[in-house]
């Protein structure tokens, strides 16, 4: 496992970030660096790495050593290899940074199957094409409110106003959580997952884990309502009438660690897109025009958005037994190029 280790000082990481990812030695690139994806340099050092050394493994200062797997035929076989490469928070989970075993929150995210699969399949209907088209008609209402709301000719933050408060809007939807507090869900998830380096009042893992029981006392409230009342199709009523999830309050990390899942789930990857949309129509304005030309091409957009806003995410399982690396030359050809095969 990966202690956080304290950082070199004599490193200037955003610096590093605008390195000419062609002339840094292969073993200093460090995908883990923040700034790579805060001053959007990330794509030259991921292109090298899948070209040169799509298993890449080093000694980083921020986290300590770890594997970069890069390219989708090697993640694809990180990702289902469960007996390999375990999401257990128990053995590190999924996150580079490991914290110490009673600050791991485990979710269904961060377990293997089948207790992945068990607790998965109860939350997974409120996301179905079919229920989302039920809710086509809020979200569409709702952002136009929020669009016509905007000041004109007046410089304002589009993330606050736009990305966060329609996706705060909609989480509070699907939660049933009360809307006139649903920044409260804006904040747990901030603070969820905010860098304890960052500079913020939350500063350590101590810190996060007081308000991150504040949100579990505030839950377990709605829980026991919910509990008693017919099963509802929202989140906490599901995970409350739920095979495998009814008696979560019990075990209070992994009950921390399932909340936290779906509400950061659901907060960065749509703020994240809105905003990412946004940026992206507007560093090619020539993308912007095909889509106004043709709003048919919505649909194929959208994934791509969300594709390109999460590229800095890390899933990070740990190996759990002994495995080798082996370079084989792609049998379908490849021009020539070595094909990296997990062992």
């Amino acid at each position: 496992m990966n202690a956080p280790v304290a950082p070199r000082s004599s490193i200037d990481f955003k610096a590093e970030a605008h390195r000419d990812p062609r002339s840094v030695p292969l073993y200093e690139i460090d995908v883990s660096n923040p700034y790579l994806y805060s001053e959007d340099t990330w794509q030259g050092f991921f292109a090298r790495l899948r070209d040169e050394d799509p298993v890449h493994f080093v000694d980083s200062p921020l986290y300590g050593p770890y594997w970069s797997v890069t390219r989708y035929r090697d993640i694809m076989t990180v990702d289902t290899s469960h007996q390999i490469y375990s999401s257990d928070a128990a053995l590190g989970g999924i996150a580079l940074k490991d914290v110490p075993l009673s600050f791991r929150k485990e979710s269904f995210i961060a377990m293997d199957p089948p207790r992945h699969d068990e607790q998965r399949k109860i939350v997974s209907p409120i996301v179905t094409p079919p229920n989302l088209a039920k809710m086509s008609i809020t979200i569409r209402e709702r952002a136009s409110r929020i669009l016509e709301d905007l000041p004109c000719g007046e410089v304002f933050d589009w993330v606050d106003r736009v990305s966060i408060e329609l996706t705060t809007q909609m989480l509070s939807t699907l939660f049933d959580f009360p809307f006139e507090e649903r920044r409260t869900l804006t904040r747990w998830s901030n603070v969820a997952t905010v860098n304890t380096r960052a500079g913020t009042e939350i500063d350590s893992e101590e810190k996060r884990d007081i308000v991150m029981q504040e949100m579990v006392s505030y839950f377990t409230d709605i829980w026991k309502i919910r509990q008693k009342q017919p099963p509802k199709f929202d989140l906490i009523s599901m995970l409350a009438h739920g095979e495998a999830t009814h008696d979560l309050p019990s075990r209070p990390n992994e009950f921390m660690g399932n909340l936290l899942l779906l509400i950061v789930g659901g907060n960065d990857t749509t703020r994240n897109s809105i905003s990412g949309g946004l940026w992206f129509l507007n560093q090619f304005p020539e993308e912007y025009a095909k889509l106004r030309a043709n709003p048919d091409l919505i649909p194929r957009m959208v994934p791509e958005i969300i594709l390109v806003s999460i590229a800095g995410c890390t899933h990070a399982p740990h190996g759990v037994v002994r495995c080798r690396v082996e370079r084989e030359t792609d049998p379908q050809g490849s021009e020539g190029r070595d094909v990296v095969h997990i062992r």
